[in-house]
């Protein structure tokens, strides 16, 4: 019994040591491109001799910044006239960020590696999404896209958020059915760590033009129409002599002027 209570008791201890390590360890920030970051070390003993935050990227590993009795020094151009560092906290500030700033950094004290480390990720802000409107041969489905990478967010009129599905094309696409509401509309947004921004709605009177579908299909039927009572008139003409056929052409011509103007 007091060997489970043993194991058990250090478990929850390595546990809590290990989560405790994890939070005090690491520090993650993004930030977006042109903007400014600051870290700062969780802990500091003085006295403090010399300080040197160094920036570890795919490419190398360089001194961000450095203090010491001989004042401050900003030995690589990526971070010069950009870099401040506040010796009694040791807490290092870039402005005027760009993509190659992203990284990890690392703060020595006294020459020595600290334990803590920082994680950066720059990127730019997100930029207006528009949809794009893809026709199927259904008159009453239309697809819309979004075509970006960053994460998509669909909504309808209501506030609904909708899901929406990937192929081999960049970004999401929803199907959309004709619902006979003219006012409703669709809007993609697109958010990332930093930004966000929604596109202009897309109604569905611009997606379905009910009222250019039904004038096409009464020209259609007017034409049919006209063409029944023509054959009609003709095989008339020929049967019947002009007297007598002369008040079905005037009944005639009165059914073609009220079908067409009025």
């Amino acid at each position: 019994m007091k060997m489970l209570l043993f194991r058990y008791s250090t478990a929850v201890i390595c546990a809590v040591f290990i989560l405790t390590g994890a939070v005090l360890g690491q520090d993650e920030k993004e930030a977006e491109l042109g903007g400014t970051v600051s870290f700062s070390p969780a802990k500091i003993d003085p006295p403090v001799n010399s300080i040197i935050w160094k920036h570890r990227s795919s490419e190398a590993v360089v001194k961000a910044i450095e203090w010491d009795d001989d004042g401050f020094n900003i030995p690589n151009q990526r971070f010069k006239h950009i870099t401040k560092l506040n010796e009694k906290t040791g807490e290092i500030t870039i402005t005027n960020l760009t993509i190659s700033h992203t990284g990890h950094y690392t703060i020595d004290i006294n020459s020595k590696e600290q334990a803590q480390f920082f994680i950066l990720t720059v990127m730019e802000r997100v930029h207006k999404p528009v949809i794009e409107i893809e026709r199927s041969s259904n008159a009453d489905v239309v697809y819309l896209r979004c075509g970006h990478s960053e994460t998509i967010i669909w909504k309808n009129s209501t506030g609904e958020t909708l899901k929406g599905t990937k192929n081999h094309l960049p970004g999401e696409t929803i199907t959309v059915e004709n619902t006979r509401n003219p006012d409703n509309y669709y809007t993609c947004t697109l958010k990332n760590a930093v930004s966000e921004k929604t596109s202009d709605p897309v109604f569905e009177r611009d997606l379905f033009d009910e009222s250019n579908a039904g004038h096409i299909v009464g020209i259609i039927i007017g034409a049919l129409l006209l063409l029944l009572l023509i054959i009609f008139l003709c095989v008339y003409l020929f049967m019947e002599s002009f007297h007598s056929r002369f008040p079905i052409i005037i009944i005639s011509f009165n059914i073609l002027y009220n079908f067409f103007f009025k």
